[in-house]
Formats: C-alpha cells, structure tokens, sequence
C-alpha cells in the first residue's frame, strides 16, 4: 500500500518527501475532462497535460504545431475532473524559447487561465533565463532532458539520447543546473538506463523517467498509448496494459449492427 495512497492532494512537496521516503512517484498524461477523472480517481500522482495531445488528439506528426491556447483549453478540461494529482503542463513550442518575457507570459496565462499547478519545459542551459523567470512569479517548473521532441527536427530521429560522452555530460550538467535554479522535478525521455540512474543519484529533486529504466524516482507514460488506444506506437519502453482499440472497436461494431437490424433501441429502451 502505497505511503502517500492518502495525501488527499498531491503538491511539489509531496512529490520531494516521496523521493525522500524512497516511494516512487506515477504519472500519466491526460487532456480531457472525462478520462483525467479515471486517472484521478485510479489514484495517479501527477498528470501531465503533455504536447503530445498535438498527436494524440490533433493527429499531428510532431508536437510542434499545438498553441498555447489550445494547451490552455486541454489544461482547463483536465483541472476541472481532477481532486488529488498534481497537474504539470507543457508550455508548446515556441512559447518560451529565446525570450523569457514571452515564457513567463506564457506560463502565466496557463496557470491564470487553466488553473494548473505547474508548468514543464524541455531543455537545459539553453532556456536556463526563461525558467528563472517563470520561477520568480512562483510557478513550479519541471524540467525535460534527454530525448526533447519538440526539438525532433535537430535531432532528425526519435532515437535514444545521451548514448555518446559529450553528449551524457552535457545531459547530467543539464539536470544539476535544473535543481540548482530551482525546478521541482525533472523529466528524463529516452536515455539509457545507467545514466538516467545516475542523474536520480545524484540531484535531490524528483526525476521521473520515460523509456529511462527503473533507477529514477517514478515513470510516465501517454495515456492513449499505456491503455491500446493507440496502437501505431510501440516503442520498447512502452508496456500496455489494455487494447482498448480493439474493445472499443468491437463495442461500435456491434452498435452499428444493433441499428441496422433494428434490434436498437428495442421496447424497453424507449418512451
């Protein structure tokens, strides 16, 4: 049984008192109003209103063309469902790069508007101004390393990060740098394993991995692609825990056949 099963509402402290205590931290993506409240209610940790809904509820290849008006309403749906997870939100591409005016407008419009908890932004040292910025308004930041999509068009391929030297040195930089200007916890997307343990080692604050091993502080994954909603996407970090495609597929399947041949509504399912 988990030892925070009862906090009745997850906060940045408490996500630093379960690194403490050595309890891993679960979190989950979420965008709408009706499954934030399952995963709430399934007892989820922390749920991020990711980018990722430019994939998985716009159909978009990259996460790049989702505004920050869009995230603003997925944001809005998820806070209004949920009583216990912290909500942590993505700040979109091309809302906090290279000026950190435009960031903290940014991220005070998403808390402002949705009401959210926290805000998430990808990158180290390069955006390093813009988070001190957004802190100094008393926003939450966490930061994302390693594997950073909305940079997908530099790296050219959505291949495991950090595997060379330099590149694992920069990344571990990165993720001191993050604890020491302030952010809560870090995101680490696609990063071998050994080092993504060595990052969870050697910073106090959270780290919570996605396809970086069991050695960080707690995992992530998207919703849609955890439960088989999706079922274009299985990449080797992913474990599925349902093919609600299928399910749900069949469910409509047999409703489209109930009409046809009249067998819906029958007598007791009308006035």
């Amino acid at each position: 049984m988990s030892t925070y099963k009862e906090v009745k509402k997850v906060t940045t402290h408490v996500l630093q008192a379960m690194k403490n205590n050595g309890e891993k931290i679960s979190m989950l993506t979420a965008y709408d109003f009706s499954l934030a409240r399952i995963v709430d209610d399934a007892g989820i940790d922390v749920i991020l209103v990711g980018d990722s809904a430019s994939n998985v509820m716009a159909g978009h290849e990259t996460t790049l063309p989702i505004t920050l008006d869009q995230m603003i309403y997925h944001a809005s749906s998820v806070i209004r469902a949920i009583d216990r997870a912290l909500v942590v939100v993505d700040l979109p591409f091309g809302s906090y790069q290279g000026n950190s005016r435009n960031a903290l407008d940014s991220a005070i419009r998403i808390m402002k508007e949705s009401g959210a908890h926290a805000v998430k932004l990808e990158g180290g040292q390069e955006i390093q101004d813009s988070i001190t910025r957004i802190l100094t308004a008393g926003i939450p930041v966490m930061g994302h390393l390693g594997l950073t999509p909305q940079s997908i068009y530099k790296f050219g391929t959505y291949t495991v990060r950090a595997k060379e030297e330099e590149e694992a040195a920069k990344l571990i930089e990165d993720a001191k740098l993050l604890e020491q200007i302030g952010c809560f916890a870090i995101v680490l997307e696609k990063i071998p394993a050994a080092l993504a343990a060595k990052v969870a080692s050697e910073i106090n604050i959270p780290v919570i991995g996605i396809g970086a091993g069991s050695g960080v502080d707690g995992q992530v994954l998207v919703l849609h692609d955890m439960l088989g909603i999706n079922n274009e996407f299985n990449p080797r970090f992913l474990r599925k825990y349902n093919n609600l495609y299928e399910q749900i597929k069949d469910s409509i399947s047999e409703y489209v056949k109930d009409v046809k041949d009249v067998d819906f509504p029958n007598e007791k399912e009308q006035y």
